[in-house]
């Protein structure tokens, strides 16, 4: 008889996404290492894979923002509190994409950190506010959240709505240190250009040419504009996740991106990597209503922002998409810049499917190259549910 297996666990919102948050520690030692059985055993986890979507048998909520992982442990890396490790889970194929951050669940990180222990005591005060120094150990980054304490205790509890998530809570301020990937003195442009010129296929993009901003800050990213892929930039889901052709036309593209970025050597390689590189068009501030049916007007906003998310449009906005927005926004002749009204707008506000979100970055030139040295937004945390999480011990 198979017996089943409990491992601590904690289920926690952050951001608008959620997920399954472990200390290292705690799971199995065969867990403990990067491999088949870690992957096996967090794929069982999630309930993945599922061929019917639903994520019935598991913890994962059968979309994007919700079929996530997280391993924490004390920090290896000097000055750091904690080391935070992401995995996103596929929900129809037995495969976990470490290759980036979940921006949106690094709101939780601390808060988690703090009550696992795995922050010294030392550093915690009573009141106020405990500033947790994350490692990103996916992508080698530095990450400040500012969690809030009251009587020793993590404040989850308050009065700071985040569009997207339904019920308000305690603000935890997040500051991305360096989001840009320049490794080996390269540009967080992985071309050394503001714009390129994709060569697609002519079903993709009638001219077979698409203008794109590549960019590597936060979470690799392709800017296209809206309007040169037939779109306005207010779309809700439905008009894209509804729409196989879309969705298809969306993947390839995202592919041809991939390829120019070098992150891929050939097309085909995209499957291998459904988290990393993010697709997502942009428009000038126009009207619309979002999926909660608050009105958002032009005037409130600088832009429109619409992104895909391993596969389908995001409901809101990937926190990590939203350091890619800020990053190439402030940088004057980026997609992005264009279609906020250029300049180098240190704080913007942006419109996405379920409302707005303000991101703030500071940048500068050095040795001729843009470099952005942080990204700054809010978000919230809340503990969903906490003991532990079973699965049948011969999953791994």
């Amino acid at each position: 008889m198979t017996k089943q297996l409990k491992i601590p666990a904690t289920y926690m919102r952050g951001g608008t996404s959620k997920g399954v948050f472990f200390a290292l520690d705690d799971l199995p030692v065969a867990a403990q290492q990067p491999g088949p059985a870690r992957d096996a055993l967090l794929l069982r986890v999630i309930g993945s894979p599922d061929p019917y979507g639903k994520h019935t048998d598991g913890m994962g909520g059968a979309t994007s923002s919700t079929s996530k992982t997280v391993i924490l442990s004390r920090s290896q890396q000097p000055e750091h509190d904690v080391d935070y490790l992401f995995g996103q889970v596929a929900i129809d194929k037995p495969f976990i994409d470490w290759s980036g951050n979940c921006g949106n669940l690094t709101a939780a990180v601390g808060a988690f950190a703090i009550s696992k222990g795995l922050i010294d005591a030392s550093r915690i005060p009573q009141d106020g506010v405990c500033t947790v120094r994350i490692w990103q150990a996916n992508i080698h980054k530095t990450i400040l959240a500012q969690v809030p304490m009251a009587a020793g205790d993590v404040v989850e509890c308050g009065d700071f709505e985040l569009d997207g998530v339904t019920f308000p809570a305690a603000e935890i301020p997040i500051t991305f240190i360096d989001p840009a990937d320049e490794d080996d003195g390269g540009s967080m442009f992985p071309t050394g250009n503001l714009i390129d010129e994709l060569e697609v296929p002519p079903s993709l993009v009638p001219s077979g040419k698409l203008q794109v901003t590549l960019i590597n800050a936060g979470i690799p990213t392709i800017f296209v504009n809206a309007a040169d892929i037939g779109y306005q930039g207010t779309e809700l889901q439905a008009a894209i996740n509804d729409d196989p052709q879309a969705l298809s036309r969306f993947e390839q593209l995202r592919a041809y991106g991939a390829l120019k970025m070098g992150l891929i050597k050939q097309l085909d390689e995209i499957a291998a990597r459904p988290h990393t590189p993010k697709i997502a068009f942009v428009a000038p501030a126009a009207s619309y209503t979002a999926s909660s049916g608050k009105t958002i007007a032009a005037t409130d906003i600088d832009l429109c922002v619409r992104a895909l998310s391993m596969g389908k449009l995001h409901h809101a906005m990937m926190g990590t998409a939203a350091v890619a927005i800020a990053a190439a926004a402030v940088v004057p002749g980026t997609l992005v810049n264009r279609a906020a009204g250029g300049g180098e707008p240190q704080r913007l506000r942006f419109g996405h499917p379920s409302g707005t979100l303000n991101v703030g970055a500071s940048a500068e030139v050095v040795a001729g190259q843009w470099q952005v040295r942080q990204v700054v937004m809010s978000r919230s945390a809340r503990v969903l549910m906490e003991g532990w999480v079973r699965i049948p011990e011969d999953s791994f």
